[in-house]
Parts: structure tokens; sequence; C-alpha cells
């Protein structure tokens, strides 16, 4: 094991300082989201040379041309889905892996779909030595869901669509929230927020925000 996953308490001063400073403050008040984003050390989810800058306010690269969120965006999505504790949830866009274990704890269940597989790859090991049981890391075209595991009481994804993936509306569930920016690739992006009743959604736009973008069938085409 990666002397760094041992020592993950290492880091705890600095997770209690994001957590006071980066979400409490912005407004988060879900306390199981905040123990959730103090107990998950963000730094055995970045890169090595960025090991001392996992706890600054914004986003860090992970490889393969994408980035781990600013952990006031993680935190806000996990609020914002509403999770009680025995949810069945897709997280669309592992990256580091991150997101995901915050939301193991949070839920029953997460499926979480990587399209890069050396990504998916590293984050299965992550989340392995880490101890997270009940997430499973899938890798494919997440634009398209994961059917086979559906209905999802919420879903979270980590990359700007063009518009909402039908497919991930319908593996949502009756009552169920869908959170996702939508927009340009590079700008101009809303996230948003969607809830299922029965064959119709309510949606609302949350805030402006910055995400690399979704690729696949359902999202933005290859270059």
């Amino acid at each position: 094991m990666d002397s760094t996953l041992k020592d993950a308490s290492a880091y705890l001063l600095d997770r209690k300082r994001m957590v006071d400073d980066q979400l409490v403050w912005r407004g988060i008040r879900d306390p199981r989201v905040l123990e959730a984003m103090r107990s998950v050390p963000r730094h055995c989810f970045v890169p090595e040379e960025y090991r001392d800058m996992a706890y600054n306010d914004g986003p860090l690269p992970i490889g393969s041309g994408q980035t781990i969120s600013q952990p006031y965006i993680v935190a806000l999505m996990s609020e914002m889905v509403a999770l009680k504790g025995n949810e069945n949830v897709l997280e669309v866009g592992t990256g580091s892996g991150y997101q995901a274990a915050i939301l193991s704890s949070l839920a029953r269940q997460v499926h979480t779909i990587e399209r890069h597989f050396p990504l998916a790859e590293l984050a299965r090991h992550v989340l392995e030595e880490l101890g997270y049981q009940n997430v499973t890391v899938h890798t494919g075209d997440g634009s398209k869901g994961l059917p086979e595991y559906a209905p999802y009481q919420a879903i979270i994804v980590t990359a700007s669509a063009p518009k909402v993936p039908k497919p991930l509306l319908e593996q949502l569930d009756e009552g169920g929230h869908l959170i996702l920016p939508v927009g340009d690739r590079w700008g101009g992006q809303t996230l948003q927020l969607w809830e299922r009743h029965g064959a119709k959604f309510d949606h609302e736009a949350v805030l402006p925000v910055a995400f690399v973008p979704l690729r696949g069938e359902y999202g933005w085409k290859e270059d």
C-alpha cells in the first residue's frame, strides 16, 4: 500500500480548514455531507506532485485531460441530490474517484463510470486501498448511463453536456435527482438540478460552473 494511503490522517487539519473555510462559509449545511468531506482523504486522489494543494479552493489536474473538481462543487452536488443513506447512485465521470468516495459515505451503493481506462483503473485501486466497499467502477460511455443497474435515486454527472442525456433521465427513479453541468464545451455552463415526477421532469438552474466536456453518444463528439 502507498505510504500516503497509510497515513491518511496526516491531512486532518487541512480537511477541517477546507470544510470550515470553503464549505460552511459558502452555505453547505447537510451534516452528512460535511462529515464525508472531513473524512475522505482528498490528497489520496490527486497525483503526488499536487498533494500539497489537495485541499486548496480549486480543481486540480489528474491526467488524461481531466480534473478533480473544486471541493465546494463536490459538496454542493452531493448536498443537492439529498441522499439519506439507502440510495442506489450513479456517477458519470469517475475521474480520480474522489466524488465516488464522498458518495460512498452517503448512499447504499455507488456505480461510477469513466471513459478513460487508466483513470478508471487508478480510481478503482485507490478506492479499494482506502476500503470503500460499496463503490463499483465501470469503464465505458457514461453519457448512456448504466441501464443494467437502474433505477437510480440520484445521478451526478461531473462533465458538461450540450443538453441533458436522455438515457440518464430514463434511468432516474421516481422522485430521484439528477445534477449535471449543461452548456458549451469550455464556457457558458450552468449546473442544473432535475427531479423526476412520473414522465415529467422539473429542473432548475443552480449556478454558473466550468467543467471538462462530457464525451460520448449523448455528449460531445470527439474532435
